[in-house]
């Protein structure tokens, strides 16, 4: 009954719900790690999925509570909107292809988008000198390999690899309001500074996995090294407060690290159970300064005091017939912020459906509903360094939707 299990799409199903439930994970996650695919029975394989995410998160009693007329105040901004649209709706692609190499020498070179957040309330609300947009991106180019031999009933798989990985991104906000900068001879311009940086750096991972083919059976726990990336570089656009010229800045930052245990295991006939715990450790993630490359003087900085993240993640996928599958899974995930910033607590509910025209073609398609859980922002204090003493504001219980679609070819 598993062994057959095992060559079904069902299996597939699992990456299909973990990638579209992840995509509303905490911190600045995205897609994060996987390497299911090296796992893959086939002697060549290669897999392609994107999935798009449309989350819906609002913002409401938005205050300005910063007036000052000054770089940290941006001016008193409270006659603008106190209710705000803060979310952009995102794409995150994957591409992967997996080989045999030998008796039981497996590797996998993949392309994914780890990290990434998008934000855009814009100028029209009265915390747009907190944020008016910030984006960040990321590309992971991997390398992972893994030896199995056999231990008991089963085998053993012993897991390496390492990761090379880029992060750009900008901020803008609101430096002084338009109405000052007129009042003080600079008419026109907008006041809004923009921060724009890029940094890379290289990360390994080492782990362990257990399989049972007869009963489906697979056990595995992970770690992912952080990411230093020690030589972050970028520029302060400030031409449109007062500033006529930009400045070269650099600081530096860590991408975290991370560890991630998965079990799976056929139930009954056609039947598989799978589950996961993940904990990342974003708060390393606080306040990321950033200083003139020619003085050294600290210029700007972006606050994120981010507290670890965790995500446990239950499912249960079942096979139709020989060509059809399906799955679900409820993932939860704590939210990072600790009182600043929306990110609360997430719950996922996912589902998928694969088809498997043949042997060596699988097609799925996933779906999800997220819950944003409500809360509020302001001012916290988080060892030592105060954060969020220019706006504060509340948001209720929001939605995220979210749809994969992958291809995965075996020759």
């Amino acid at each position: 009954m598993a062994n057959h299990l095992m060559k079904t799409t069902a299996l597939g199903l699992i990456a299909a719900c973990a990638f579209v439930g992840g995509a509303q994970a905490g911190g600045l996650e995205r897609a994060g790690y996987n390497i299911d695919l090296l796992f893959d029975p086939g002697q060549y394989t290669f897999e392609s999925g994107v999935v798009y995410v449309a989350p819906d998160r609002t913002l409401n009693n938005v205050v300005d509570t910063n007036t000052a007329n000054n770089a940290i105040g941006g001016g008193n901004l409270n006659a603008r909107a106190n209710s705000v649209d803060e979310t952009e709706g995102y794409w995150v692609p994957r591409v992967g292809f997996k080989a045999n190499l030998n008796e039981g020498v497996a590797c996998m070179a993949d392309y994914s988008q780890p990290w990434g957040a998008h934000t855009k309330p814009g100028t029209d609300w009265a915390g747009a000198n907190s944020n008016v947009e910030t984006k960040v991106n990321s590309h992971n180019y991997s390398l992972t390999c893994s030896y199995k031999f056999d231990v008991g009933p089963g085998q053993l798989r012993i897991i390496g690899g390492g990761f090379y990985q880029e992060v750009d991104g900008f901020k803008e906000r609101i430096v002084l309001a338009p109405a000052v900068l007129a009042g003080i001879g600079f008419p026109g311009r907008t006041g809004i500074g923009r921060l724009d940086l890029a940094g890379d750096g290289y990360g390994w991972r080492i782990g362990a996995a257990y399989e049972i083919p007869e009963y489906a059976l697979r056990a595995s726990l992970v770690y992912n090294s952080q990411v230093k990336l020690d030589d972050i570089t970028g520029t302060l656009d400030l031409r449109q407060v007062t500033a006529s010229s930009i400045e070269n800045v650099y600081g530096s930052a860590a991408m975290p690290d991370s560890i991630e245990m998965k079990l799976q295991s056929g139930i009954a006939p056609d039947w598989l159970a799978f589950g996961s715990v993940k904990w990342t450790d974003w708060s390393q993630l606080q306040r990321i300064r950033f200083y003139n490359s020619t003085t050294n003087a600290e210029r700007t900085s972006l606050d994120l005091a981010y507290r670890d993240g965790w995500t446990i993640s239950g499912g249960i996928g079942h096979k139709l017939n020989d060509q059809w599958s399906v799955a679900g899974s409820v993932t939860w995930d704590r939210g990072t912020s600790q009182g600043f910033g929306s990110q609360t607590d997430t719950w996922t509910f996912g589902t998928g459906v694969s088809y498997n025209p043949s042997e060596n073609v699988e097609f799925r398609v996933a779906g999800a509903v997220s819950l944003l859980t409500s809360g509020s922002s302001g001012q916290i204090t988080v060892g030592g360094e105060t954060y969020g003493s220019d706006v504060s504001y509340d948001f209720g219980t929001d939605l995220a939707a979210a749809v994969s679609t992958s291809l995965k070819v075996r020759f």
